[in-house]
Protein backbone atom coordinates (compact mmCIF):
# COMPACT_ATOMS: atom_id res chain seq x y z
CA UNK A 1 0.00 0.00 0.00
CA UNK A 2 1.01 3.10 -1.21
CA UNK A 3 0.85 6.53 0.84
CA UNK A 4 0.35 9.69 -1.22
CA UNK A 5 2.72 12.94 0.71
CA UNK A 6 1.22 16.16 -0.10
CA UNK A 7 3.76 18.86 -0.01
CA UNK A 8 3.92 22.73 0.74
CA UNK A 9 6.47 25.28 -0.06
CA UNK A 10 7.65 28.13 2.46
CA UNK A 11 6.21 30.77 0.17
CA UNK A 12 2.60 28.71 0.49
CA UNK A 13 3.17 27.91 4.33
CA UNK A 14 3.90 31.24 5.07
CA UNK A 15 1.10 32.85 3.00
CA UNK A 16 -1.34 30.24 4.25
CA UNK A 17 -0.56 30.24 7.39
CA UNK A 18 0.71 33.62 8.17
CA UNK A 19 4.07 32.38 9.44
CA UNK A 20 6.73 34.92 9.01
CA UNK A 21 10.23 33.21 7.56
CA UNK A 22 11.88 34.17 10.77
CA UNK A 23 9.46 31.85 12.57
CA UNK A 24 9.47 29.19 10.38
CA UNK A 25 13.80 29.09 10.53
CA UNK A 26 12.85 28.89 14.61
CA UNK A 27 10.61 26.08 14.18
CA UNK A 28 13.58 24.31 11.73
CA UNK A 29 16.11 25.80 14.02
CA UNK A 30 14.44 23.44 16.97
CA UNK A 31 13.63 20.77 14.87
CA UNK A 32 9.64 21.41 15.66
CA UNK A 33 9.67 21.32 11.37
CA UNK A 34 11.78 19.22 9.22
CA UNK A 35 11.91 20.57 5.32
CA UNK A 36 11.33 16.93 3.32
CA UNK A 37 13.63 18.97 0.53
CA UNK A 38 15.43 21.69 -0.09
CA UNK A 39 18.74 22.89 0.72
CA UNK A 40 18.22 27.25 1.52
CA UNK A 41 15.16 28.16 2.92
CA UNK A 42 13.61 29.70 -0.38
CA UNK A 43 14.04 25.91 -1.05
CA UNK A 44 12.41 24.43 1.82
CA UNK A 45 9.37 21.76 1.32
CA UNK A 46 7.45 20.50 3.87
CA UNK A 47 4.84 17.79 4.35
CA UNK A 48 1.24 18.64 4.83
CA UNK A 49 1.10 16.70 8.25
CA UNK A 50 3.66 18.34 9.37
CA UNK A 51 1.98 22.28 9.56
CA UNK A 52 -0.45 20.78 11.98
CA UNK A 53 2.31 20.69 14.22
CA UNK A 54 3.86 23.85 13.59
CA UNK A 55 0.83 25.18 14.65
CA UNK A 56 0.71 23.73 17.78
CA UNK A 57 3.99 24.87 18.05
CA UNK A 58 3.58 28.82 17.49
CA UNK A 59 0.41 28.54 19.61
CA UNK A 60 2.06 27.35 22.55
CA UNK A 61 4.83 29.25 22.28
CA UNK A 62 2.34 32.31 21.58
CA UNK A 63 -0.52 31.38 24.52
CA UNK A 64 1.80 30.16 27.01
CA UNK A 65 5.04 32.80 26.41
CA UNK A 66 8.05 30.57 26.57
CA UNK A 67 10.78 30.01 24.45
CA UNK A 68 11.08 27.87 22.05
CA UNK A 69 13.49 25.51 23.39
CA UNK A 70 10.38 24.27 25.69
CA UNK A 71 8.42 24.63 22.61
CA UNK A 72 10.34 21.96 21.18
CA UNK A 73 10.26 19.66 24.62
CA UNK A 74 6.47 20.08 24.84
CA UNK A 75 6.11 18.82 20.80
CA UNK A 76 8.25 16.30 21.24
CA UNK A 77 6.07 15.16 24.51
CA UNK A 78 2.55 15.22 22.35
CA UNK A 79 3.91 13.68 19.55
CA UNK A 80 5.64 10.68 21.54
CA UNK A 81 2.03 10.73 23.15
CA UNK A 82 0.55 10.61 20.31
CA UNK A 83 3.04 7.71 19.16
CA UNK A 84 2.31 6.07 21.79
CA UNK A 85 -1.93 6.21 21.97
CA UNK A 86 -1.72 4.91 18.33
CA UNK A 87 0.39 1.65 19.58
CA UNK A 88 -2.17 0.92 22.11
CA UNK A 89 -4.82 1.31 19.64
CA UNK A 90 -3.59 -1.16 17.36
CA UNK A 91 -2.23 -3.50 20.46
CA UNK A 92 -5.97 -3.87 21.43
CA UNK A 93 -7.63 -4.60 18.22
CA UNK A 94 -4.92 -7.20 17.90
CA UNK A 95 -5.52 -8.24 21.20
CA UNK A 96 -9.41 -8.15 20.83
CA UNK A 97 -9.25 -9.99 17.72
CA UNK A 98 -7.12 -12.72 19.68
CA UNK A 99 -9.47 -13.14 22.38
CA UNK A 100 -12.28 -13.35 19.56
CA UNK A 101 -10.61 -16.26 18.09
CA UNK A 102 -10.06 -18.46 21.59
CA UNK A 103 -14.05 -18.11 22.39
Amino acid sequence: MTSTMIRITVSELCEREEVSRSVLMQLVEYDIANPYAGSSVEDWVFEVSSVSWMKRAIRLQRDLDIDWMAVAVLIDLLREREQLCQENDRLRQRLGRFLLEDS
